[in-house]
């Protein structure tokens, strides 16, 4: 597929994914005058348009991230299973909290503030994983077809999954954003599934991505260095 159909694929697809959480969040919210979701869209708005700018000459990439080739885990089906109604009911119930009924005490601003702090960062090393790594699908499998190595640059010099501790920090912080408290004991089904795909996917590529193992024994930690 030309590049730039691809490259406009992919930004119609992030503004259509997000089109749809922007009016869920004021659907449930009952009004437009709540700033906390205006920020929280406001976000992902801007971390699609800096996607595409950043990614819009990988082709290879995104053609894999707008449609997986075959090899998907089995596992990986159920945790898709599990955490993406869990994500779309978190959202659901920070704006049903916070826009209608007030179950929980309001957020204060800096408990926001760090929300937003802590969603930029994680974006933000999310979007350098999948600059730094060509083979970072949507899904857990081995990328035969493309020449599937290990990539030890960027944040993988780091850590072995700088996704995963990027998608750990902005789902804790999105209930944060949208200045929910009951929003976070929803984040209990998100980030424990995610914990457990790290581990499944791990020890995946241990056992069949060529190169990898030997890369477990330069980059030690998963996720936080020296801790784990």
């Amino acid at each position: 597929m030309p590049k730039t159909k691809l490259s406009h694929k992919i930004i119609i697809r992030g503004i259509l994914s997000y089109g749809l959480i922007l009016a869920l969040t004021f659907i449930c919210a009952g009004r437009l005058n709540y700033w906390q979701g205006w920020i929280y869209n406001g976000l992902n708005i801007l971390f699609v348009l800096l996607t595409y700018y950043y990614l819009s000459d990988d082709t290879g990439l995104i053609a894999e991230r707008l449609k997986p080739g075959e090899g998907m885990k089995s596992w990986d089906k159920i945790y898709f299973m599990v955490s993406s109604p869990s994500y779309f009911v978190m959202i659901i119930l920070s704006a049903l909290d916070v826009g209608r009924f007030g179950w929980t005490p309001k957020l204060p601003l800096l408990g926001v503030i760090v929300g937003i702090l802590l969603y930029i960062i994680g974006q933000s090393i999310f979007l350098w994983a999948k600059k730094s790594n060509k083979f970072f699908s949507t899904v857990v499998r081995i990328q035969k077809e493309r020449g599937h190595k290990v990539c030890k640059g960027g944040p993988y010099a780091y850590v072995r999954h700088p996704g995963y501790i990027s998608g750990i920090m902005y789902t804790f912080a999105t209930p944060l954003v949208l200045g929910s408290f009951w929003g976070l004991t929803i984040n209990l089904f998100t980030i424990v599934p995610l914990l457990v795909r790290t581990y499944l996917e791990d020890t995946t590529l241990q056992k069949e991505l060529d190169g990898y193992l030997e890369y477990t024994k330069e980059v030690k930690y998963r996720l936080i260095p020296r801790i784990w």
